[in-house]
């Protein structure tokens, strides 16, 4: 009894840092910053819940085609004239048009890397009948793959960061200040996944892609071009991630390495999950979600629970609603 006793405080106190304090002190800073990183899990997600509502594929090379746009961003960068550990003197619009730039060349990057997995690695299956387990494999040697040919080509270390926009404060969200590279971000997903949501809902190649998720045969009856459909959906979740990349390095200046995508990608993954994969809104719920679920926790518990806290809302959340808190499939979707 008595050692019992002795392990009690262990593992009160020492083993589970239970700061409530720290969580009222810091709840508005970390809801920014939560949203903040959650607008890029969104971002990511959809390729996920993208691909998932078309062909019932979890894509983890996904997480690749992010890390892709990450590379690409910060080379344009570099290849601009700008270095790591540099300040420098350009306007406000010369910095806003690098920045357009970068992502811009992340966007086609992704996109295309997207495209090279599904030609490569999806296509050939397709036509073979694959069963579904077959898929999963390939799509996880895919990533692996990818991951090995960005570590060859620039081993092991992280790229010295490229800070082109200085975090400037901008306003004061109560005890919380919000700086100019929160609200890019956050609005600058926003918006992008509201155009890509209302694309899918209201244009005729957004309806092509419903109409290939719901029922593939028909839609190939009625003229729809599944291959099409197919290659468009994975460009749309590839310029998706490409333009999530170069908010990324925005963010986190030193993140870009050659496995940078991989846990990214999980998260992602779990977002597009928590809101309900294979629904466009779903996903972006589900990464704002994941993103103040993440912060919270590790101001409550310690930073070293922070992932923990993610995945433990996840089973959570999947025992009450098993296929996600919005739950409809992108084939589903009302126009």
């Amino acid at each position: 009894m008595s050692l019992l006793h002795a392990a009690t405080p262990l593992l009160a106190e020492d083993w589970i840092n239970f700061d409530t304090h720290s969580l009222k002190q810091l709840f508005w800073a970390d809801t920014i910053s939560g949203l903040t990183y959650g607008s890029i899990y969104a971002l990511v997600a959809l390729g996920y819940t993208l691909v998932y509502g078309l062909l019932r594929l979890i894509n983890f090379a996904h997480s690749e085609v992010f890390i892709s746009g990450a590379f690409a961003a910060y080379f344009t960068l570099k290849f601009c004239g700008f270095t790591p550990g540099d300040s420098y003197a350009t306007s406000t619009i010369g910095i806003i048009l690098f920045l357009i730039l970068a992502g811009l060349v992340a966007a086609v990057v992704s996109g295309g890397v997207a495209v090279l997995i599904e030609r490569v690695a999806y296509k050939p299956l397709r036509a073979r009948n694959a069963p579904s387990l077959v898929f999963l494999i390939t799509a996880i040697g895919a990533s692996l793959a990818i991951q090995q040919v960005f570590f060859v080509w620039r081993g092991a270390n992280a790229e010295p960061g490229i800070q082109l926009v200085i975090p400037q404060p901008e306003l004061q969200v109560f005890s919380a200040t919000v700086n100019n590279v929160q609200i890019a971000i956050v609005v600058a997903a926003v918006v992008l996944m509201v155009a890509i949501d209302q694309f899918i809902r209201r244009t005729r190649l957004g309806r092509g892609i419903r109409a290939v998720a719901q029922d593939s045969t028909t839609a190939s009856l009625m003229g729809v071009n599944r291959e099409r459909v197919i290659m468009l959906t994975f460009v749309i979740g590839g310029v998706a991630a490409g333009i999530g990349a170069s908010f990324y390095i925005m963010l986190l200046p030193a993140g870009v390495i050659y496995n940078g995508g991989f846990l990214l990608g999980i998260k992602a993954f779990v977002a597009a999950v928590l809101g309900g994969i294979g629904n466009l809104r779903g996903a972006l719920l589900g990464g704002l979600i994941l993103g103040l679920a993440e912060n919270y926790g590790q101001t409550l518990f310690g930073g070293e629970w922070r992932d923990i806290v993610a995945y433990v809302l996840l089973i959570i959340v999947l025992m009450f609603r098993p296929t996600g808190i919005l739950g409809e499939s992108l084939g589903r979707a009302r126009a």
